[in-house]
């Protein structure tokens, strides 16, 4: 992994309010997703659904976000960073107001689809922005910041989304997440500098892009840390993509209760981001992943123990919140240690980082979530596999990074 020293005065100026327009980019993630969790019933009995075919609106949504961000960053490589967000953001808005009047479960998931083919470019091209202007525990630290901003929005979406069923049916949540886009679009164009000068931009044309992408992809160090990063991430993300099951299903909860399980796992990420940036630069960054990982097990552990034993809440959403502090504390510095690693295709990297997580969380929602939520230690049992397989990823990345250091040493 790179120890790049601080880097404080590249690039350009750094806007203040620039970590809240990221965060707020990344944040259509869990707004478009999280926010429809309480309008489930509703929409499914609009639309003829049942539970199955309505968690296939978040499968379609997260198979498209995976497929285009493969090309959200490699384009951004070529025209620039800017430009790349700003015509997200118009499509993402547009297919919002058609989910709004879809008057069919087949045109719905049209409009997710498209959702989710350019809601992911705020989160893919800000990684590169951050990775532009700063290295080493500088782009540590304000990415954490802007994860420590984000790690809000899966809390307030539900919560947000059972408000608006008061006042409205559910096409009012979808127009309310098309205003949103528009106002992210509105402060991208005042706000966001462009931070890939044209001197650093590649052709755009499909053989040096996929050129930059191969490259990328057949890196066996890039790899396990990206499998790594999605196997962990995945023992908390299967509670988000279940969680209409959970808290319907499975505690008894009715459509505004949702906090009780968002809450602590949003308090957990909150925590974890800005422990990771306070030790940005202070604790080597592969110890800090060790440590991180470490908790992950133990959370794990700890929440098959209790679903084991009073699968009930509070207990229910204790462990998951230890989950999502400890990955917040690794995340930053697992996403920066797969970009440092391609310094001339930032934007690649930052697709291919994602895309691995993305495609895997699609397939948790729509596959394998239903097979896991038959119960609560069910579940618990998944999100323990989960981190079990992505520690191993870690472990021997660790290994062969020490021994590769210990050949070049001697």
């Amino acid at each position: 992994m790179n120890h790049s020293s601080p880097r404080p005065e590249a690039g350009p100026a750094w806007p203040r309010g620039l970590p809240w327009l990221l965060a707020g980019l990344a944040m259509f993630g869990p707004f478009t997703i999280d926010t429809i969790f309480p309008a489930f019933v509703q929409m499914g009995q609009d639309l003829r659904a049942d539970k199955v075919a309505m968690q296939q609106t978040i499968s379609v949504y997260l198979f498209a976000y995976a497929l285009m961000s493969v090309v959200h960053g490699p384009l951004s490589d070529a025209i620039g960073r800017r430009r790349v967000i700003l015509g997200g953001l118009v499509v993402f808005t547009l297919a919002s107001a058609g989910c709004a009047i879809a008057p069919d479960l087949g045109t719905l998931l049209v409009f997710r689809a498209a959702q989710g083919l350019s809601a992911g470019v705020g989160v893919v091209v800000g990684r590169a922005v951050i990775r532009d202007l700063y290295d080493g525990p500088n782009a540590q630290r304000l990415l954490s910041q802007v994860s420590m901003i984000f790690g809000i929005a899966p809390a307030i979406a539900p919560v947000a989304g059972g408000l608006l069923l008061a006042w409205g049916p559910w096409p009012i949540i979808f127009w309310a997440i098309a205003g949103y886009g528009v106002a992210i679009a509105v402060l991208t164009a005042t706000v966001l500098p462009e931070t890939l000068p044209a001197e650093d931009r590649h052709p755009l044309r499909l053989g040096p892009v996929m050129a930059g992408l191969f490259e990328v992809a057949r890196h066996a160090g890039f790899a396990r840390l990206a499998l790594a990063t999605t196997f962990v991430f995945a023992a908390q993300f299967v509670y988000i993509v279940s969680a209409p099951i959970i808290v319907v299903d499975l505690l008894g909860k009715g459509e505004q209760d949702f906090w009780l399980l968002f809450v602590p796992m949003i308090g957990g990420m909150v925590v974890g981001a800005w422990l990771s940036g306070r030790l940005a630069g202070r604790v080597d960054t592969s110890r800090l992943i060790d440590r991180a990982i470490a908790l992950a097990l133990v959370a794990a552990g700890l929440n098959l123990t209790l679903m084991s034993i009073v699968p009930e809440l509070p207990y229910a959403v204790l462990a998951p919140g230890l989950i999502a502090l400890a990955i917040a504390i690794a995340f930053p510095v697992l996403q920066l240690a797969m970009l440092d690693m391609f310094p001339h295709h930032r934007g690649s990297a930052a697709s291919l980082a994602s895309f691995a997580s993305l495609v895997f969380n699609a397939l948790l929602a729509g596959v394998i979530s239903p097979f896991v939520t038959s119960s609560l230690l069910v579940l618990a049992t998944a999100s323990t596999v989960f981190a079990l397989i992505g520690a191993a990823f870690w472990i021997v990345h660790r290994r062969l990074e020490v021994r590769q250091a210990q050949a070049l040493a001697g």
